[in-house]
This record gives structure tokens, sequence and C-alpha cells, in this order.
């Protein structure tokens, strides 16, 4: 890879840890200091409220973002803005205050990612940017479990050290967080953006009233149009399993370490498979590819609503997780990326995202409240599976000439 684009890859590096720390220890911790609060609920809520939040700034933030020199800067504010919050969520001790900063921390970190894929067409080129995504996710992977790894034994064994869990907590999201600022400097320093609009005044009136205009154009491009359906449907589970899934093991009963190392397994196993999944889809084709993985997840849920009561079937569903997240997420980034006008990248990507974000809170809000009206659940899990399959029936409708290189 050319410097630019193992700088770029050097961000899901740093962003990784935190989002690892999210969706394993975090739940677990927020269980702690709840006081008997419906853990699922709770948790499905204030990631409903982050992703709402984040789905109507972005389409405004992405378009002022894609003149010049703004990308970055961007970025710089997600990253302090996270990285604060990100530390600050060590010190309260109920439910409500821990929520409220971790929803801050959540947002400023899903707003850079906006940002960042964005970068990713001025980073590298059309022919590589299914390696270079892939890439992204995979040494993402492997890289956030450095710190996860330190932070995981410094919160095992407190007792050892003589820290209570919240000590421990503390210490753990001021190593995340340090991390995440270490791995954006690269990028900062070494990704220029090629690709822009030219500054002009007004810019925020301007931005709001060329929504609908992108929008429309969007809407006219038969290949994007159902592109972005598709995705609004499948992403939607892929990341309600990301976000729910320590909290629906711990609602199972199942041990906390279990799901931990469970979780961390996934990471080592999504390495290998999000950097094979990149090769493949210049053999196979990246719609190819893409209908695999969703298959795979439409399988995943079933499993995860009828059979997944035990450690060792979350063992199993942590590994069938990890063949197959980092493919989705990458190729799902990198042909969007492809099809996007290059000098309206973040504009675009910022809709890209407010679809994956209207998604989650889709997937949340059902899993939420299913589970609160039923007391099951295993119900909201099922209630995933019928969005993979309207994101099959979808993408199946995307052009394939515009799907192969």
């Amino acid at each position: 890879m050319t410097k630019a684009e193992r700088s770029w890859v050097m961000y899901d590096v740093g962003n990784s840890a935190l989002v690892l720390l999210a969706t394993s220890v975090i739940p677990i911790y927020f269980k702690a200091i709840a006081d008997g609060a419906q853990i699922m609920v709770a948790w499905s809520y204030a990631e409903t409220v982050a992703s709402l939040i984040i789905a109507l700034l972005m389409p405004i933030l992405g378009s002022i973002a894609d003149m010049e020199g703004m990308k970055k800067k961007f970025i710089t504010w997600c990253v302090a803005i996270g990285a604060i919050a990100c530390v600050a969520m060590g010190f309260p001790t109920t439910a409500l205050p821990f929520l409220i900063i971790y929803v801050i921390s959540s947002i400023a970190l899903n707003a850079s990612f906006v940002f960042y894929d964005a970068l990713l067409v001025d980073a590298t080129t059309d022919e590589r940017m299914d390696e270079v995504s892939s890439n992204g996710y995979a040494w993402g992977y492997v890289g956030s479990c450095v710190p996860f790894i330190i932070c995981l034994a410094i919160v095992l064994f407190r007792d050892s050290i003589g820290l209570s869990l919240q000590g421990a907590m503390q210490i753990a999201f001021t190593i995340t967080a340090a991390w995440w600022i270490i791995f954006t400097i690269p990028l900062l320093k070494n990704v220029q953006q090629k690709h822009y609009k030219p500054r002009e005044p007004h810019a925020i009136s301007k931005a709001i009233g060329g929504i609908g205009k992108t929008l429309k154009a969007i809407w006219a491009d038969k290949s994007l149009r159902y592109y972005i359906i598709a995705y609004f449907f499948y992403i939607d589970g892929v990341h309600t399993i990301i976000k729910l899934s320590t909290s629906y093991g711990t609602d199972l009963g199942i041990d906390g370490t279990q799901l931990v190392l469970a979780l961390l397994v996934t990471q080592f196993v999504a390495f290998p498979s999000a950097i094979a999944y990149g090769k493949l889809s210049s053999k196979y084709g990246t719609r190819r590819m893409l209908l695999i993985a969703i298959f795979a997840y439409f399988c995943i849920t079933l499993f995860a609503a009828f059979f997944l009561r035990s450690a060792f079937e979350f063992w199993i569903l942590a590994i069938a997780v990890g063949l197959f997240q980092g493919g989705i997420q990458a190729l799902s980034r990198s042909e969007f990326g492809k099809l996007c006008p290059k000098e309206h990248a973040n504009e675009y990507f910022g809709f890209f995202d407010i679809f994956g974000k209207y998604a989650a809170i889709l997937g949340t809000f059902l899993v939420g409240t299913f589970t609160a009206l039923t007391g099951n659940a295993s119900l909201g899990v099922f209630s995933i599976a019928a969005l993979f399959v309207v994101g099959f029936v979808m993408m199946l409708k995307v052009p394939e000439r515009r799907q192969t290189k």
C-alpha cells in the first residue's frame, strides 16, 4: 500500500479500540451500575438516540465537509470530543449520566466514520478501493485487540492490583482514548483531500438546500437507488447485532468473561476474513460477495434467536460473525465510494450514513420494543431476519454491470 493508504488504514486501527470496548465491556459495566434497570431496553434506546442525532446531522455536515480542506478538520473535532467523552465515561456511578456521556461519545465516533469513509476516495483509486477498504477493517479488528487486551487484563485482575471496578474502567477508558488519538495522527498528516468543492459563502444554508438535490440525484441513478435501499435493510441487521450482542448474551445469563473472550476471538477471525473478502471481490464481483454475506447474516440471526442459549453457542455465533462482518462492511463502503461522484463524496457518504443510521434506529428500536413488550429478547432478535431478506432481494435488483470491475 502507499503511504496515504496505510495512513488511512491506521485510523481504523485507532477507532476500533472504542468500537470493541463499546460492544463488549461497556454494556457489562453498564449492567453493574444500572441498579436493576432493563439492560437490553435501556441500551437499545441509548443507541437509538445516538443514531438518530447522527442521521439528522450528517447530510448537512457532509456537504460542508466536501469543501476544500474541511474533511480532516471535521475528523479532528470528532476525535477530540469523542476522546474526552470516552475518558469521562469512567466517572458516573449511576445509569443516566453514564448513558448521556456514552451517547456523546457514540455520536462523535460515528460522525468521524462519515468523514473518514469519504476520505477513501482521496487515499486510493477506484481499482484499489475494495482491497484498501477491506484492509482498513481487517487491521482495525486485529489492531484494536492490543489496547483491548490490556484493558481487559486491568478489569479482570483489578483485585490483584488493588483497583475497584470503576477505577479499572477509568484506566481502560483513558487507554482507549489515547489509542484512538495516536492512530488518528497519520491520517491527518499523510492523507490529502484531493476531491472537493470550492469554498463559498453561506455554506450551511446552501448545504441544507442541496440535500434534496443530492437525494434526487441518488434516486435518479438506478444502481445507487437499489443499492442504497438494499444497504438500508441489510446493514440494519449488521449494526444491531454488533451493538446488542453483548447485551443479548448478558440478558440470557451468559457469563460476562465468556462474552468478552468470544468477541475477542471475533476480531482475530475477522482479520483474515476481511482481507480475503477484498481479494475475492476482485475475482467474483462485489455484488456476489455482498449477497453471500447477507445470506450468511440471515442464517446467523436465526441461530441467535432460536439456538443461542449457552456460552458455547455464543462462541459459535462470534466466530460466524467474524467470518462475514468485515467483508460486508468493507465492500459496502468501497462499492458506494466507486458509485458516487468523488467531489461530492462527503455529501453522498452523509446519505450513505443516514441510511445506515436510520436502519440502526429501526433495528435497535425493534429489538428493544419487542423485548420490553414480550419479556423475551429472542423475539426481538428474530425480527432482524426479515431485514436481511429485504436487503437480499433489493441487492439482486442492483445492475450487475455496476458491480464488476
